[in-house]
């Protein structure tokens, strides 16, 4: 599959488990870029949409440190270019998702932008993390570029 990143993100060297890495410079305020990773699996690989969704949501938490509910989480289940895409967007502390995928210290004030697309090869996987003001900068282009998903 292929899909066009907005010229304004940074194509950073290629990484372990990783399709591609974008970094967003930080909006006005901000200190720290945004990252969006793309991950590729293979096909049968990565896990079902769902579980994914869930596991992506539990790398947040309220301010207060509760879990997250339903109604913090706004997700969406659509058709793009002929392919099942599945949205997700959650907001509040960051606390990662294990020692290779996360901050190294909880980030209050956060946001996960993210995207499964369901591609015939498998599917690919679309994680925009950062403060919530950075990542909201970039929303445009990131739904944007889950738009431009097509089959090669």
């Amino acid at each position: 599959m292929t899909w066009t990143a907005s010229k304004d993100w940074e194509a950073l060297p290629a990484r372990p488990m990783r399709a591609a890495t974008y970094r967003i410079a930080p909006a006005k305020g901000d200190t720290e870029p945004a990252e969006l990773a793309v991950f590729y699996f293979g096909q049968g690989q990565g896990g079902a949409v769902d579980a994914n969704v869930k596991r992506w949501v539990g790398q947040f938490q309220k301010a207060d440190g509760s879990a997250l509910t339903d109604k913090d989480v706004r997700t969406k289940k659509e058709t793009l270019n002929g392919l099942a895409v599945t949205t997700v967007d959650v907001k509040g502390t960051y606390t990662g998702g294990g020692p290779m995928m996360g901050p190294s210290s909880p980030k209050p004030g956060s946001r996960l932008l993210g995207a499964i697309v369901e591609g015939p090869e498998g599917p690919l996987f679309f994680k925009l993390t950062g403060s919530e003001r950075t990542v909201a900068g970039a929303e445009k282009g990131f739904r944007k570029l889950v738009e431009s998903v097509k089959k090669k």
